[in-house]
């Protein structure tokens, strides 16, 4: 009999073949000329997988806590996407921000450029882009006459996004930074012309087909919602208990906002603090590519002065590149470095059309949450870390909760660290936690159809269930963000489940796996230390997460 870690690095390999996007994203070589098969056959293959790991895993015994501690990771992630798999949550999903057609485009973001054999590659990937599309209209079409369809909003927002995405002419923007020539500059043209051709069929196939099938309704109810926040998560909460929870967390960060307004505009609002920062010249930046190049030199500083201070950073973690997406969609997100760091970590902006300046004040956090000690610190040191960590720990696990409850906890951690010390900068970062709690209470809040309650006593629709309309008016009242952000954010909660709330109740979990921790340690507890261990065990469902540090 194999042991676990035999099992686990062999399956990175058959997941790699059997989802090459994903393997892409891990840094995987080998695969980044084909496209996933999004057919139904597609996703049966990617099940039928984990269910034989999963049968093997159970015949298995681990050598040792580290075996032990993979197990727990890897029967915990099998089994949540296979128990997802027979709800049909797989074969019908379809939403504005993380669904196969974002994966099918947002791959080509991490292919290498530097060489006619990447073009090439490039080119072949490009030319599979029809079947992977054509596959998942028939996984979507199947589920919908089975009854299983996203919501309208979601549907047509994604029809919205192959229309903007053929408009900007992505594709063939990619092939046109290329300097090949030839019969290859001719087989990219093509590819990309039959990419963005298939995003047309794709936008036709959603607003003629779909959208009339489509629910009118965004809320997916209790069941489907928890089932979602476990897959998030890696753990088991009382929605209605987290729910409550949310609403004075929200409270909490708000009384601390006004505390800290007070110091900008001594006996002003959080209104007037913003308008001051914002109308202060040395906080604001006039484009975009000022705020990337602003980003780059606060996450290169911070990476300096946090090795060997306060983190172990391995040299080969200390690279992290800040860059815009060629989409405006909205999203601020973190990829991994490849499997042998030869493509750094970085953090992409989705600058949306039309905002054209940005205020610093708001983004420290953003960086930290994103570079170091977030994503990237989380991430690539995962990955650094082969000598006690398998192989698909480090390319192939992660958890939501996990993974953005670690990053948000950083950004709170850098203010204990007196890195937030600037009252604008603190403010920044207490508005990010205002939004993330905000975003606890929406999307539970929504998706359960729960009543609003009297928060602080505003009497703000006290009583009334909440419908998308007051989602957006909540969050607006609850964030300092543009508007145009605000609309991407509330779309996502609507068409993405549980995992909205993941950022917040993840960083309750680890605050208080931290509380647990230095009550254990006593005096002797160190966080240097705590970090150390707990970044070592890898990503895993915060369920075990919690059990696996006890046993340190």
């Amino acid at each position: 009999m194999r042991d676990i870690t035999e099992i686990a690095d062999d399956l990175v390999d058959q997941q790699a073949a059997l989802d090459p996007i994903q393997a892409t994203y891990a840094g995987i070589k080998g695969y980044d000329a084909e496209l996933n098969d999004y057919s139904p056959d597609g996703f049966a293959a990617r099940q039928e997988l984990n269910r034989r790991t999963l049968a093997e895993l159970a015949a298995t015994e681990p050598l040792d806590e580290r075996e032990r501690v993979a197990k727990d990771a890897m029967v915990e992630r099998l089994g949540l996407s296979v128990e997802r798999y027979e709800a049909g949550l797989l074969t019908s999903d379809l939403n504005v921000a993380a669904s196969p057609l974002q994966y099918v485009r947002g791959v080509f973001d991490l292919m290498p450029t530097a060489s006619e054999e990447d073009w090439r590659t490039i080119a072949q990937r490009l030319s599979g882009v029809p079947a992977a599309l054509a596959g998942y209209r028939r996984s979507l079409a199947e589920s919908a006459d089975a009854g299983r369809v996203a919501a309208r909003r979601q549907v047509d927002a994604c029809a919205d996004n192959c229309l903007s995405w053929a408009a900007d002419d992505l594709f063939g923007g990619l092939v046109a930074r290329s300097e090949v020539d030839g019969a290859l500059r001719a087989d990219l043209d093509r590819a990309a012309a039959s990419a963005t051709a298939a995003l047309g069929e794709f936008e036709t196939f959603l607003r003629q087909e779909l959208s009339p099938k489509a629910r009118e309704k965004d809320a997916v109810g209790q069941e489907l919602y928890a089932l979602n926040s476990r897959y998030f998560l890696g753990a088991s909460i009382d929605l209605h208990e987290t729910y409550a929870w949310g609403w004075e967390e929200l409270a909490r960060i708000e009384r601390e906002m006004e505390s800290v307004a007070d110091k900008i505009v001594p006996g002003g609002s959080v209104s007037d603090a913003v308008a001051a920062l914002d109308a202060d010249p040395e906080r604001q930046l006039g484009s975009k590519e000022e705020f990337r190049d602003w980003m780059q030199e606060l996450a290169d500083r911070t990476v300096a002065e946090m090795a060997g201070v306060h983190f172990d950073i391995p040299d080969a973690v200390r690279k992290i590149d800040c860059r815009l997406a060629p989409t405006s969609d909205g999203a601020i997100y973190y990829t991994g470095p490849s499997e042998d760091f030869t493509r750094p970590g970085a953090m992409w902006w989705s600058v949306p059309k039309g905002v054209t300046t940005f205020s610093t004040w708001k983004e420290y956090s953003t960086v930290y949450h994103e570079g170091v000690p977030g994503h990237h610190l989380q991430v690539a040191q995962t990955l650094y870390r082969k000598d006690i960590l398998n192989r698909w720990q480090r390319l192939m696990c992660w958890i939501s909760g996990h993974g953005e409850g670690w990053a948000l906890y950083a950004e709170r951690l850098m203010d204990e660290l007196g890195y937030l010390d600037d009252p604008g900068a603190r403010l920044g970062m207490l508005d990010m936690q205002s939004l993330r709690a905000a975003r606890v209470v929406v999307d539970i809040g929504m998706h359960l159809e729960l009543p609003i309650p009297n928060y602080r006593g505003s009497g703000w629709h006290t009583g009334e269930r909440w419908n998308p309309e007051l989602g957006l008016e909540f969050l607006i009242a609850h964030s300092r963000i543009d508007v145009e952000f605000l609309r991407f954010e509330l779309n996502r909660y609507l068409g993405w489940p549980g995992q909205a709330p993941s950022y917040k109740v993840g960083e309750r979990i680890w605050l208080q796996a931290r509380a647990e921790a230095q009550e254990r340690a006593g005096a002797a507890f160190d966080l240097k230390t705590f970090h150390r261990r707990a970044l070592d065990l890898g990503c895993l469902g915060l369920d075990p997460f919690r059990e696996a540090l006890r046993r340190l």
